[in-house]
């Protein structure tokens, strides 16, 4: 099954869009931070400052259990993720609920995802679950990260539901074979 994904550029063109609407421009910054994160939608609406905590690494990381297989999920902040953080930690909605960001309900989001892909140009049926999608390809697996991470961060019980997503990542193949084939030239 072909999983919809959201492509670097078309990342870039929402994350640059201002909208009319303060609401579109929160529904943007949601997704996008879950773009970035590849929390699922009831996940990032559960979150609070409590899920925010050093990682091994020193860096400010999400620590959470994801609500649809109870499993532990762990998640460093990427700079875009820290950015749209930043942006919501005084909002009244989310200082009076103790959660990270002001988030609507599901049905109300993927409405407006579908307003945002199309004020963007974006030819696609933009849902919330995008945006795990979108992590899983375009974020991590075609920057390299291994699958396996991926599959930790994405609080998978299995790989094999992670594979999904590497299955259609021919240009990452391509990419990595191009390397290759360099490195081979070079040593003869």
């Amino acid at each position: 099954m072909e999983r919809p994904y959201l492509t670097k550029k078309e990342i870039q063109m929402i994350y640059e869009k201002e909208f009319a609407s303060d609401r579109l421009n929160q529904v943007r910054d949601i997704f996008l931070f879950s773009c970035y994160t590849g929390l699922a939608y009831v996940d990032v609406k559960h979150l609070s400052k409590s899920n925010i905590n050093i990682g091994i690494d020193g860096d400010r990381w999400i620590f959470t259990h994801r609500q649809k297989t109870d499993t532990s999920t762990r998640v460093p902040l990427l700079p875009l993720a820290q950015e749209m953080l930043l942006k919501y930690e005084n909002h009244p909605q989310c200082v009076n609920s103790d959660v990270l960001f002001p988030v609507l309900s599901n049905q109300k989001m993927n409405s407006y995802l579908k307003e945002i892909a199309s004020v963007c140009g974006i030819n696609k049926d933009l849902t919330f679950h995008f945006a795990r999608h979108t992590f899983a390809t375009t974020v991590t697996l075609s920057n390299g990260v291994p699958i396996e991470s991926v599959s930790k961060m994405l609080g998978h019980t299995n790989i094999k539901t992670t594979q999904h997503y590497a299955k259609i990542l021919n240009k990452k193949v391509s990419d990595d074979m191009a390397v290759l084939r360099n490195k081979l030239v070079n040593k003869t």
